[in-house]
C-alpha cells in the first residue's frame, strides 16, 4: 500500500450508534498524531459527532460518502490507509465498500456476523484484494475476535510447548449486555436472503462454508452448533450447564477459516465448537434447554416471518429499530468471559481465557474493532492479503493491543 494516503484511519458510518462508540474510543486510544477521518452520508450529522467529541477531534477530517455512490466510496478508499465500517446490515449495504477497498489496496475492518456476506466477499473480491495487498477483515468485534484469538493463542502455546496439534476445542461463552436494532436487522437480512434464495442455506449449514479449500479440511465427522449438557463434561473445572450459543454458527466458521488461511496449522484432527453457559443454579438445566430450543425455534420463526409482507411488518413493530442500542448504564455494567478448553495430540490440555468489561456487543466491540483498525494502520503485520480473519491478519498485534487496553487474554495448562 502506498504510504502517501491522506488519512491513517477512517470510520465509515460514524454517525451511527456503534460508529460513535468507535470514534469515542479512538479519541483516547489513537496516537496523538494519527490522521483520523469520520465518514458518512450526512455532512450535518458528521459535524455534530465531531463537535460532541470535543477538542481532541478538532483536526479530524469529515468525508461525505453514501453507500449508494460507488464513485464516492472509491474516492474515499484512495485517501485512507484503513476503513473501519459499521454500515450494515452488510448483506444489504456492505459490498460497495469492500469493492472500493479491495480495488484501492486499502485495509478494511467490519463487524459483520453474516456468513453469506463474507462468502460473497470472498468469491467476488478476495483475488482483487490479494493483487492490491488489501487486508479485508470481517467480524472484528465480539463476533468473532474472542473466539478467533483464543484458538489462535492456544495454537501458539502448543507450538511453544511442543505439545502437538489441537484436537477437540470447546469455547464456553458467558456475557451480560444488551441488544441493538442493528444486530437484529443483520439477522433479518440474513433470513431474508435465505428466503429469497434457499440455495444459500448451504453456506449457513456447512461447517466449512467459509473455508479457503474444503478438500483440505480435516475429516472429523459431523460438526453441530447445537449443544446441551453439563459444563463439567467439557472440563472438570467448569460448573453448571451449557446450551447452544447464538453466535456459534458464525464464530466457528471464522475460526475454521483462520485455520485454513494459516495453512491448517491447528491440526489434521481439529474439531471446534462453542456453547453458552447457563450458570449453575438449580434452574440451570432448564435455562440451558430453553436457550438451545429457542435457538432453533427463533431462527426458524424469523425466517418464516421474513418470507411474507405481514411477517416483515410485524417484525418491524416488535423488534428494536436499526440505529438503536443499549443504554449507557447497560454498556458500562456489561461484561463477557470466554473460556476455551483445548486438547492436543500429546494428551495435554489447555484453558484459554478471554474476558473484558463493558457490554460485549457494543462497548467492548468498539475497543476490538478500534484496535483492529489501529493495528492495520500502524503495526508491522504479516504480508498476507485478501478477505481475511482477525487471527490470520493481525493475530499477534491485536492480542497485544487488547491486553494493553485492559482485556484478559491468557492460556494456561489445565
Amino acid at each position: 500500500m502506498t504510504q502517501t494516503r491522506e488519512f491513517d484511519l477512517t470510520v465509515f458510518g460514524a454517525t451511527g450508534y456503534v460508529g460513535k462508540l468507535i470514534a469515542e474510543y479512538l479519541l483516547g486510544a489513537a496516537p496523538a498524531d494519527a490522521r483520523i477521518a469520520l465518514a458518512g452520508r450526512s455532512a450535518a450529522k458528521l459535524a455534530l459527532v465531531k463537535e460532541e467529541l470535543g477538542p481532541g477531534a478538532k483536526d479530524w477530517a469529515l468525508v461525505v460518502a453514501d453507500i449508494a455512490d460507488q464513485a464516492a466510496l472509491d474516492a474515499l478508499a484512495t485517501r485512507t490507509k484503513v476503513v473501519v465500517t459499521t454500515v450494515g446490515p452488510y448483506l444489504r449495504y456492505g459490498m460497495p465498500m469492500v469493492e472500493a477497498c479491495a480495488k484501492a489496496g486499502t485495509h478494511y475492518a467490519d463487524l459483520t456476523g453474516e456468513p453469506l456476506f463474507i462468502r460473497d466477499a470472498i468469491d467476488t473480491w478476495h483475488d482483487t484484494a490479494v493483487s492490491t495487498g488489501a487486508k479485508i477483515l470481517n467480524s472484528c468485534g465480539y463476533d468473532s475476535v474472542p473466539s478467533d484469538l483464543s484458538v489462535y493463542q492456544l495454537y501458539r502455546r502448543t507450538v511453544a510447548d511442543n505439545t502437538g496439534e489441537l484436537t477437540d476445542v470447546t469455547l464456553v461463552a458467558a456475557a451480560k449486555g444488551g441488544v441493538s436494532g442493528g444486530t437484529i436487522d443483520s439477522m433479518r437480512a440474513l433470513m431474508e436472503a435465505v428466503a429469497q434464495d434457499p440455495s444459500k442455506t448451504k453456506v449457513l449449514t456447512d461447517p466449512y462454508g467459509l473455508t479457503p479449500d474444503p478438500a483440505r479440511e480435516p475429516e472429523v465427522g459431523k460438526l453441530s452448533d447445537q449443544a446441551l449438557g453439563r459444563a463439567s463434561d467439557i472440563h472438570p473445572s467448569l460448573d453448571g450447564w451449557v446450551g447452544t450459543f447464538v453466535m456459534a454458527a458464525h464464530n466457528t466458521r471464522i475460526v475454521r477459516r483462520s485455520n485454513g488461511l494459516l495453512g491448517w496449522v491447528y491440526g489434521k484432527n481439529f474439531r471446534y465448537r462453542e456453547v453458552m453457559s447457563a450458570g449453575s443454579s438449580t434452574l440451570a438445566p432448564v435455562i440451558a434447554g430453553a436457550i438451545s430450543g429457542a435457538s432453533l425455534v427463533g431462527v426458524g420463526a424469523l425466517a418464516s416471518l421474513s418470507r411474507v409482507s405481514f411477517g416483515r411488518k410485524l417484525l418491524d413493530k416488535v423488534l428494536p429499530a436499526p440505529g438503536t442500542g443499549p443504554s449507557e448504564e447497560t454498556r458500562r455494567t456489561g461484561w463477557f468471559s470466554m473460556k476455551t478448553v483445548a486438547h492436543t495430540t500429546s494428551g495435554a490440555t489447555y484453558l484459554a481465557t478471554f474476558a473484558g468489561t463493558g457490554d460485549p456487543g457494543y462497548q467492548a466491540t468498539a475497543v476490538m474493532i478500534g484496535e483492529t483498525g489501529l493495528a492495520l494502520a500502524f503495526d508491522d503485520l504479516p504480508e498476507i492479503a485478501g478477505v481475511l480473519t482477525p487471527a490470520a491478519a493481525v493475530g499477534d498485534a491485536l492480542t497485544a493491543r487488547l491486553r494493553a487496553a485492559g482485556m484478559t487474554i491468557e492460556v494456561e495448562p489445565a
